[in-house]
């Protein structure tokens, strides 16, 4: 499924990403780059801007909001998602494994 679309000058990156964590970046319709990660990957590419090749880093990740990314052109951020501690991400997660195990025990009651 489409996650977003960056318009950069004349450049359209597409960014997809999957239920099984295949993360695919066209590049005015063409792959650039396909990984498959669960936490997130960096994809490093190149676009043609002004008649030459510029390199491009984009970061997927999960944050407390979702999904999070970060575009790098020749370095410079473009795009920054806001960061989120990995504590709030620790809490999300045991408040769901005890509202899971509270839910277990209430239907075997």
């Amino acid at each position: 499924m489409k996650f977003s679309t960056i318009h950069l000058g004349n450049n359209k990156i597409e960014i997809f990403n999957s239920f099984m964590g295949k993360e695919t970046i066209k590049l005015n319709g063409e792959i650039v780059s396909e990984k498959s990660s669960i936490t997130g990957a960096k994809h490093n590419f190149k676009i043609i801007e002004n008649d030459q090749k510029v390199d491009c880093k984009l970061i997927l990740g999960y944050g407390a909001n979702g999904v999070v990314m970060d575009l790098y052109k020749d370095n410079i951020a473009i795009i920054e998602s806001p960061k989120s501690s990995l504590l709030a991400i620790l809490f999300f997660l045991v408040l769901f494994f005890v509202f899971l195990a509270l839910t277990q025990i209430a239907f075997h009651y």
